[in-house]
């Protein structure tokens, strides 16, 4: 259930802390950082993304991103576009791009560049914005829904991370409280934990030399992998119980002081099949 809803000017948005702010104040761009401390202050207007590319073409493709998203998953997005307050950090909002309806998660529609694109680079960048509006709403999921400039569509799964939302809410009410006070902010130094993205999709990797290369091996490898293990199995069997070690044809076996046993190829060449004595 969405918390408080507000209906403000665009201007109003210096009166808390969107998601995309999130993103600047666990960053490490202390330009950035001291531009949104003085447009948080009224000291300077917003940054113009009008002449922004990359920003104009998200903003161009979130209908697309939306019914795309919509259409492959089978779920429906509500509240797009709705402004939120956290219920008690006052100065915690976020401009959501929509709620999935099923399960309540946040949804949030991106496009990105296809130059060097990974998964979990996109999670990464994006991690930050998640996070905090998913502790807005009191979600525990987002969806992050991706289409590349290269026409490809990836939707990611995001969960909720207790440990980096903490450290999220500990840089921003810093940076809010140099907000009041006039103090200079900086950078707050956090390294977040690595992203943990819960696997959605299938991937055909036909197209991929090195799966094909490392497939053959496996092929090529798996009986006698099989049969290497049965093996060892056996020749276990065969070490008395009182034994610490036991030596033939090439071959040791050593009883650790916990009772494991492991092998040690004793000869350079391949020991051969000598008949059993």
């Amino acid at each position: 259930m969405l918390n408080e809803t507000i209906n403000q000017p665009v201007n109003s948005r210096r009166t808390f802390i969107g998601g995309s702010d999130a993103r600047i104040i666990m960053g490490q761009d202390e330009a950035r950082l001291l531009r949104l401390w003085r447009e948080k202050r009224g000291e300077v207007e917003p940054e113009d993304l009008s002449g922004n590319l990359i920003v104009q073409l998200g903003s161009a493709t979130e209908d697309l991103n939306r019914r795309w998203f919509e259409t492959n998953t089978g779920l429906n997005v509500k509240h797009v576009q709705r402004h939120v307050r956290h219920p008690v950090n006052k100065w915690m909002g976020a401009t959501l791009d929509g709620v999935v309806g099923a399960s309540g998660a946040v949804y949030e529609a991106k496009f990105m560049l296809p130059w060097s694109f990974s998964e979990e680079g996109a999670a990464e960048k994006h991690m930050a914005q998640l996070q905090h509006n998913m502790w807005v709403i009191n979600a525990r999921q987002a969806s992050l829904s991706i289409i590349t400039g290269g026409g490809k569509w990836v939707h990611l799964i995001i969960n909720a991370d207790p440990l980096y939302q903490h450290l999220l809410m500990t840089a921003e009410r810093k940076f809010w409280r140099c907000v009041e006070t006039g103090e200079t902010p900086y950078l707050f130094g956090v390294e977040a934990p690595r992203p943990r993205i819960e696997a959605v999709r299938s991937v055909d990797m036909t197209g991929s030399n090195a799966w094909a290369e490392f497939a053959g091996i496996y092929f090529q490898t798996r009986l006698p992998f099989f049969e290497h293990e049965a093996a060892k199995s056996e020749l276990k069997k065969l070490v008395p119980e009182d034994a610490k070690e036991a030596i033939g044809h090439g071959l040791r076996a050593k009883r650790s002081k916990s009772g494991a046993i492991s092998f040690d190829v004793l000869e350079t060449v391949e020991a051969g099949y000598a008949a059993v004595q």
